[in-house]
């Protein structure tokens, strides 16, 4: 691919980028903290940037831990559909929901927090994983006449993908900035990822596409 070169009406995405998705936190993403200096990099070069933040309180409905006899990483069902459960992890307030200390958020624009309703959990920055209840970053962007959506940071697999796949419904042109990425990779989930994006149109694109 040709390089890009971000512009005004392009926005970065940064996803999740925070203590209990790195090494030693709560739920780690294997190799997580590497993806900072990319992201530190890339924040420099766009215009408009927007963080989003896991932010769970006590007793979440998709932690392990409030489901008796239910293991992590299980799954049950919801009303919604089906949940994987989770280790406790970004309780509110605490030092793993902070973002990671070398992390560059000057520049940001807004920070969304997500999964903070007790009984649903949400991956995407942009709806819950009920699909219907939104985030509130589909108008931001609109008010903002952003046309291109950059997503990058943890968990590729996860809340990467669903953003991204958001995103592109939402009528932005989006991007992942796979480098800037790293996967849980949980039964496959990191090549479904790959084949999903690819079949909904949205470019996997490395740091260095962009400048």
């Amino acid at each position: 691919m040709s390089s890009i070169g971000p512009g005004h009406d392009d926005m970065l995405l940064v996803i999740d980028v925070q203590n209990d998705f790195c090494p030693g936190g709560a739920l780690a993403v294997p190799r997580g903290d590497e993806v900072v200096p990319v992201i530190n990099d890339l924040i420099n070069r766009f215009d408009h940037v927007v963080l989003t933040q896991d932010w769970h309180p006590r007793g979440h409905s998709s932690f392990a831990s409030s489901h008796p006899g239910k293991e992590p990483f299980s799954e049950v069902s919801m009303d919604y559909g089906p949940q994987t459960l989770w280790p406790d992890h970004c309780l509110q307030g605490s030092r793993g929901a902070a973002f990671h200390d070398r992390l560059s958020r000057t520049k940001a624009e807004m920070v969304i927090r997500k999964g903070f309703r007790p009984g649903i959990d949400s991956y995407s920055a942009f709806f819950e994983n009920d699909k219907i209840t939104p985030t509130g970053l589909t108008g931001y962007l609109r008010e903002r006449d952003i046309k291109r959506v950059f997503c990058a940071g943890l968990a590729f697999d996860f809340c990467v993908r669903y953003s991204a796949e958001d995103a592109q419904r939402q009528q932005f042109e989006t991007f992942v900035i796979e480098d800037a990425c790293r996967a849980i990779d949980m039964n496959g989930s990191a090549a479904a990822t790959r084949d999903s994006l690819s079949r909904l149109g949205i470019g996997l694109v490395n740091s260095a596409d962009i400048r």
